[in-house]
């Protein structure tokens, strides 16, 4: 699994911090492996010998802009395949920037994060 650096972006947590809350989250499945990268994600995937990007939908848009993206990256890319996945009907409404907006007005977001998420995203933003 390849975890953006988009230095230039205002982030919650930095790629170092992103990548280390993925670990944990995935630490139970010992086929992935968590990286930072940067640049294209199609060449990202080409350089490490990915034949497949795996996208998630939520919402109808979701679905038109991973599609112009799939046929962009295969243009660029075509030995590397994209396939998305739809969320299921409990987890369409949930996005990073609504876990955030929730968090920072005092709400909890057990139900939508893993623990040790949660306990980050609330430390973080007492410190601010």
């Amino acid at each position: 699994m390849g975890v953006y650096d988009l230095p230039q972006k205002s982030l919650m947590f930095n790629t170092k911090e992103r990548v280390d809350l993925f670990k944990r989250a995935l630490s139970d499945v010992p086929q992935v492996e968590i990286t930072a990268y940067s640049g294209l994600t199609v060449r990202y995937a080409a350089e490490i010998g990915a034949h497949v990007l795996v996208r998630g939908l939520r919402i109808g848009a979701d679905y038109e802009y991973e599609r112009e993206m799939a046929l962009m990256n295969r243009a660029m890319q075509p030995n590397v395949e994209t396939i998305c996945l739809m969320s299921s009907l409990e987890q369409q409404f949930i996005s990073s920037s609504r876990i955030k907006e929730i968090a920072k007005l005092g709400a909890e977001i057990d139900n939508f994060v893993p623990p040790h998420v949660s306990a980050a995203v609330a430390a973080r933003i007492s410190n601010q």
